[in-house]
């Protein structure tokens, strides 16, 4: 007998973009609902059979997609959002990943880099479920527990807060960090995002083969970070 098909919510008001995602979706397996404003979304997200994801439009016609975010970050709702977003948006990219989203995609997209970017989200939030303590990824190895950090099977020497910024980053591997995300759970107060480069760019000269070519931790300009996912 075969699974329940993964349940995906669109919440976009455009009628294009919706049939887009239900037949491209469709053929990736995916069984696709839809909403074409935040009053349906709010309402297909809370029904006894939630979906497993909600593909967000942030440009909505009643209720704002960041408020959205925040009404299901407030009530505490387990669901990943990946948000759909114009290319020059990017304060409002930032503000809805603070507000929850797992991530986000730019449009025009194409279908393979959105299928990506939903299973990454939906492996993320297993992940969390049950927290591997050695994360793997090509060369390198971070043991969580014993805080040790390998490449090639040789130990890398970081500093207290090149290291908290990499368990950052590997704890989340896969979805991108805002730069304040990172700054408050790393330094727990207001500090300059130069700050935090200053730090990423000496962990890039201890873990990447060439820093200007990041394997591992890679830049969303103008948003933050992204860990390479684990083998």
């Amino acid at each position: 007998m075969s699974a329940d098909p993964v349940r995906i919510l669109v919440v976009d008001d455009e009628p294009a973009i919706r049939k887009l995602l239900h037949t491209g979706l469709g053929t990736q397996g995916y069984e696709v609902i839809d909403a074409s404003n935040g009053k349906a979304a709010l309402a297909a997200a809370a029904t006894a059979e939630p979906p497993d994801l909600i593909l967000l439009d942030l440009g909505l016609p009643d209720i704002a997609g960041h408020e959205l975010l925040r009404r299901w970050q407030e009530a505490g709702s387990p669901i990943p959002v990946v948000v759909l977003s114009s290319r020059t948006d990017e304060a409002g990219i930032v503000q809805a990943l603070e507000l929850g989203a797992d991530d986000y995609v730019t449009k025009p997209f194409g279908m393979n880099e959105l299928v990506a970017r939903i299973r990454v989200a939906l492996r993320h939030r297993l992940a969390q479920q049950g927290e591997k303590p050695v994360f793997r990824a090509g060369d390198l190895t971070v043991d969580l527990v014993r805080r040790i950090v390998k490449l090639r099977e040789e130990e890398v020497k970081l500093s207290p807060k090149e290291y908290d910024i990499l368990r950052l980053l590997v704890q989340h591997a896969g979805k991108v960090l805002t730069h304040h995300f990172m700054l408050r759970q790393v330094w727990g107060d207001a500090q300059d995002v130069q700050y935090l480069r200053v730090y990423v760019r000496q962990l890039r000269q201890k873990i990447e083969d060439n820093p200007e070519q990041p394997r591992y931790i890679h830049t969303e300009t103008g948003v933050g970070y992204r860990m390479r996912e684990p083998d």
